[in-house]
């Protein structure tokens, strides 16, 4: 007997290790054997402010989130960087939310990074970090990997999401809109992938991205041609679901609110739970999603909304 018991609690063990490795690695893409320093990089972004994130929760489930820096055409800066990420901490304790939009203020989406902060992390001397002559390579990278892990984390919250377009979507506001599950635009608006112009390639995840969306041929123009792409061509090349009629901010908002709860409407668990087993089945080998899938159906099985339509018996017309 005791041997046997010795190994199903040497199995339980090794389960539990596994499932507390894997929670970790999809929290962090990077840490520091990347040579990755989170608290030093967020010493330094704080430097760059300017701007903020906002996220209001509503009652139905559906948690809004703005970009909001104007004057910047909503551009990144190093504090809006550090306040995406405690948002996107906030939306992942958010037992109750279902779906996310993300929008920005002022009618136009993201300009991508603040370049007078980027400029400032790669001139600086006063580099934080104390590997001499490495500091601002150093930063660059990690700024890089701090986003990838926020942008990352976003795209695997278990809530539908979708980026609002209107205005211009531009470099990493282009990279922040592939993060969402979905995008809308509105008439006018464009995505580009500018960044070939600045002598870069996208680096917070968006190339990764795209190539999942579009496929890796519509990828490569979009990236190499640093295209422009309006409603019409987004909604071609499988980028876009829909263009929406209002142009205006609140028209939008509230249009966007209309085609997200269709998906988000019915049970705060089974919505959550469609959106994990979505997510497994993009990012895992197949037998893992397919456990996972198993795990994740467990949870729903026998709950109240299974109970429920087991009474109603609901004819599928």
């Amino acid at each position: 007997v005791f041997p046997e018991m010795a190994l199903s609690l040497w199995k339980n063990l090794l389960q539990t290790t596994k499932k507390r490795i894997l929670q970790q690695r999809r929290l962090s893409l990077y840490n520091g054997a990347h040579g990755y320093e989170e608290e030093l990089i967020k010493k330094k972004l704080h430097q760059f402010s300017g701007g903020s994130i906002n996220l209001s929760k509503e009652d139905n489930g559906i948690g809004i989130l703005t970009l909001n820096n104007p004057k910047l055409m909503n551009a990144f800066t190093g504090t809006m960087m550090v306040e995406l990420q405690e948002r996107v901490t906030e939306l992942e304790n958010w037992k109750d939310g279902k779906g996310l939009i993300i929008h920005g203020a002022g009618n136009t989406f993201c300009s991508g990074s603040d370049l007078n902060a980027v400029k400032e992390i790669s001139n600086s001397q006063a580099s934080i970090n104390t590997r001499e002559g490495f500091g601002e390579k150093l930063d660059g990278m990690n700024m890089c990997m701090f986003m990838q892990n926020t942008l990352t984390r976003l795209m695997r919250l278990p809530l539908i999401s979708v980026a609002l377009v209107q205005g211009k979507a531009f470099g990493g506001g282009a990279e922040l809109t592939t993060a969402c599950d979905f995008r809308l635009m509105t008439p006018g608006s464009e995505i580009r992938f500018v960044h070939k112009h600045m002598g870069l390639v996208p680096g917070w995840g968006g190339a990764a991205r795209l190539v999942r969306i579009v496929g890796s041929g519509a990828a490569l123009q979009l990236l190499g041609g640093a295209a422009r792409v309006d409603p019409e061509r987004a909604l071609r090349l499988g980028l876009s679901e829909e263009t929406l009629p209002s142009s205006d901010e609140t028209g939008a908002l509230g249009e966007a609110r209309a085609w997200l709860s269709q998906y988000t409407e019915g049970p705060t668990s089974v919505i959550r739970a469609v959106k994990k087993v979505v997510t497994a089945g993009r990012e895992l080998p197949l037998e893992a999603a397919l456990r996972t899938e198993k795990d994740i159906f467990g949870t729903v099985w026998g709950g109240p909304a299974n109970l429920q339509a087991l009474v109603r018996r609901p004819k599928h017309k």
